[in-house]
């Protein structure tokens, strides 16, 4: 736990790479409704979804043992269609988050894969029933993934816009709140990233 704790201080620098940029005008925010939803999808499907998700992160600097990228793709794929998303939205994500290294720290101190804040992940893991035991229970995958999805959903939810749901995961939704109170801009270029990088996802499957 240690050199796991050493090699998140060593990524500082390098998960600088999300999370940083804001565009001043906002573009058209499409619906939940005409976003990324999954279907119901047969089982032979899902597992060919697993074995192409696991070979494209076995490629990448993860930081992930061979058996953790397998457990990573099966549960990327699960909450995705548990909550209703594609699997596609939820590595573009994660692209653009982490790029899929899974000891990333940003500067303010999201973690792992998603990059999800421990605040954050403390309050959904009470709600979710998911053992918390302190931050470093987001350098865990699974619960890293499981968190992610879950936040990204309920952002969905709660703003009905792919759009905004992204630059909520962002920027945190009290300071979307305040934007939209004020009549303010919303950031689209986090949006954007995200979005380019699942159109990419989609078009290579």
């Amino acid at each position: 736990m240690a050199r796991r704790w050493l090699a998140t201080l060593a990524c500082v620098a390098f998960s600088g790479l999300s999370c940083s940029l804001f565009a001043p005008d906002p573009g058209p925010l499409p619906s939940v409704s005409a976003g990324p939803l999954a279907a119901v999808v047969a089982p032979g499907a899902r597992e060919a979804e697993v074995a192409s998700i696991a070979t494209a992160l076995s490629r990448r600097p993860t930081g992930l043992t061979a058996g953790e990228v397998d457990a990573v793709a099966r549960t990327v794929v699960g909450e995705a269609h548990r909550h209703a998303l594609e699997p596609s939205l939820v590595l573009a994500v994660m692209h653009v988050e982490s790029r899929y290294y899974n000891f990333a720290v940003s500067p303010v101190g999201a973690i792992g894969l998603m990059q999800v804040m421990p605040e954050t992940g403390e309050e959904l893991a009470a709600r979710l029933g998911i053992h918390w035991v302190g931050p470093q229970t987001l350098f865990d995958p699974t619960i890293n993934i499981r968190l992610g999805v879950a936040y990204l959903r309920e952002l969905s939810d709660r703003y009905g816009s792919l759009s905004m749901a992204l630059a909520a995961y962002n920027w945190g939704p009290g300071r979307i709140d305040r934007r939209l109170r004020l009549g303010a801009a919303m950031p689209d270029q986090y949006p954007s990233l995200v979005l380019e990088a699942y159109a990419q996802r989609r078009g290579r499957s």
